[in-house]
């Protein structure tokens, strides 16, 4: 079991290493682009690709978008009175408790630990993470909701197209199917690889703060997919992919809204740096725990 725990662990480690190291040097690293060229091309590619390659079915589909849904509407509620009782501004916080970071850590994790039957399922959760979190994130973040902005997200977009194709049973062309397999194989590494940058460039103020932050994000989402998993009596990988998105740390594009709105980027930016920092601490545990649940 450790050599396995070790097998998943090390390769995300090392990738966000790299970043990390690179951005210390002082050398290149367009965050902005990266980010853009992952939500706007990588991550559709990787998602259209994956879900035609692999042969999920649409009952395991719904049920884990319905999962995640339960989920992240749990976040909000227990993060809102939690973040309520102890006088913090909810626009600045809740989001990075309703939100993990499931995609430069959750993605390359779940393909590690669950394989391809794990990613695809992942990429679920990631669809409706980044659909929620890039509207209704941005809503509470800015006090205001955009149908506009909803309709134009990507990954909207790309979940509507390949519906379609997955309920009329179309197959595309290989040439469609090659270019998004080889322009999804992008995401995975530029993500890791943001990650370690964004590591590296951020800033702790309010250390006191940004720790307690940090340890809700991972007990909240521990505790609350433990008990929707239990609930909707998910077992195997999807059990154990739900349990692990759900307990990634804080995701970077909070930091970014807050930056974007002036909602105490700073104490965020803690926020991003101490969750991924302990999550690399509690990421053995995790994983001892929901391996067993794929066998």
């Amino acid at each position: 079991m450790l050599l396995e725990i070790l097998s998943v662990i090390t390769p995300v480690f090392i990738c966000a290493l790299i970043g990390f190291a690179w951005v210390k040097r002082g050398l290149e690293f367009d965050t902005g682009f990266v980010s853009s060229l992952v939500m706007n091309v990588g991550a559709p590619c990787l998602l259209f690709s994956t879900f035609m390659d692999i042969e999920i079915g649409m009952q395991a589909f719904s049920m884990m978008a319905f999962a995640t849904i339960i989920a992240m509407l749990a976040f909000g509620g227990v993060g809102f009175v939690i973040l309520k009782l102890a006088g913090l501004d909810q626009r600045s916080f809740l989001p990075s408790q309703m939100f993990p970071n499931v995609g430069n850590m959750g993605l390359p994790l779940c393909l590690l630990a669950f394989g391809e039957e794990g990613l695809a399922l992942a990429l679920t959760y990631f669809m409706v993470n980044s659909v929620f979190g890039f509207t209704l994130g941005v809503s509470i973040v800015s006090g205001a909701f955009s149908w506009r902005d909803f309709l134009r997200n990507p990954i909207f977009q790309t979940v509507v197209i390949t519906l379609l194709a997955l309920v009329f049973d179309f197959t595309p062309p290989a040439w469609v199917l090659n270019t998004t397999s080889l322009l999804g194989q992008l995401t995975i590494p530029l993500m890791l690889l943001a990650l370690g940058v964004s590591l590296g460039r951020f800033r702790i103020s309010s250390l006191r703060r940004s720790l307690a932050l940090s340890a809700l994000r991972l007990v909240l989402g521990f505790a609350v997919s433990v008990g929707v998993a239990t609930l909707l009596g998910l077992e195997g990988a999807a059990r154990g992919i739900l349990i692990m998105q759900s307990t990634m740390p804080i995701a970077v594009f909070s930091y970014l809204f807050a930056v974007r709105y002036k909602r105490n980027p700073e104490e965020v930016a803690g926020t991003v740096v101490i969750s991924t920092l302990l999550s690399f601490l509690t990421l053995p545990l995790l994983l001892w725990y929901v391996l067993p649940t794929a066998a």
